[in-house]
């Protein structure tokens, strides 16, 4: 019998690409909030979500350098479980509830991936990086202080996607009106049978159940980003408009799966 919670299945179950949740995180976030189109935007969501009237437009563009684990120390694997990755978050409403929609998602190795995959996120690899500080002082580690500067960047195909920087100001000991809404994606996964690639095996909407959330060492500061147009990608018809605060924090929390909000496929 093959074993294994994803692909590829195999005799002992270690050859899956991730093990099954619970899983952990925590990592270093550098993000930068802003204003796009609320027309372009809105094109962005998906049926049974809408704008968010009430910050229309407003987003989060949010760069990640982070490591994971399971339940059996993954992260002493770090070639594995070490992921830099990039996401879009798009304030929106389902029924009511503000939330975050994510259209777009980048990592960088195939673990994580998949990982978003099957929780609904849609990613693609990319290249990304950004500015790091080390408790050793040095000229080559950007210092957690006023006027400190931080950057980011995320690469895909050959073509630069976006490019951000963080002037940081103040320290904070909260995120305010930046990541304090749930996460809400879609897991579609298409059918390969002719004349059904227009009705997916599985179309849902689902809410991330994220638990033990922490922010620590959060720095707000001035934002800078952008967006430039590219070959194959539609990241720019979310470009900015307008850019506001840009932070840079430590955090962790944990997965414990997702909760389904809709099924799309009936």
């Amino acid at each position: 019998m093959l074993k294994g919670f994803a692909v590829p299945r195999s005799p002992l179950g270690t050859a899956a690409l991730i093990p099954p949740p619970p899983w952990h995180f925590a990592g270093d976030v550098l993000a930068v909030e802003y204003w796009g189109d609320p027309d372009l935007s809105a094109n962005a969501l998906p049926q049974g979500i809408a704008p968010d009237v009430r910050c229309t437009g407003h987003a989060v563009a949010i760069f990640a350098d982070y490591q994971f684990t399971a339940q059996n120390e993954e992260y002493l694997d770090p070639a594995r479980y070490q992921c830099r990755g990039f996401l879009i978050l798009l304030d929106a409403e389902w029924r009511g509830l503000p939330i975050a929609w994510c259209p777009y998602a980048f990592v960088d190795n195939d673990a994580a991936l998949l990982r978003g995959w099957i929780c609904g996120y849609p990613g693609k690899l990319a290249s990304v990086q950004q500015t790091r500080t080390f408790a050793a002082n040095s000229a080559a580690s950007a210092p957690l202080a006023h006027n400190s500067s931080f950057a980011a960047c995320i690469s895909a195909h050959g073509q630069q996607l976006a490019q951000a920087r963080v002037t940081l100001r103040e320290r904070s000991d909260r995120l305010v009106g930046l990541l304090d809404r749930p996460i809400v994606t879609r897991r579609y996964f298409p059918r390969v049978t002719a004349g059904g690639y227009e009705r997916p095996a599985v179309d849902e909407l689902v809410l991330c159940i994220s638990k033990n959330i922490s922010f620590t060492n959060i720095w707000i500061g001035d934002g800078q980003l952008t967006f430039p147009e590219v070959y194959g990608e539609e990241l720019d018809i979310l470009a900015p408009i307008k850019v506001g605060r840009g932070v840079r924090f430590s955090y962790s929390y944990s997965v414990s799966g997702c909760r389904v909000l809709s099924d799309l496929t009936g």
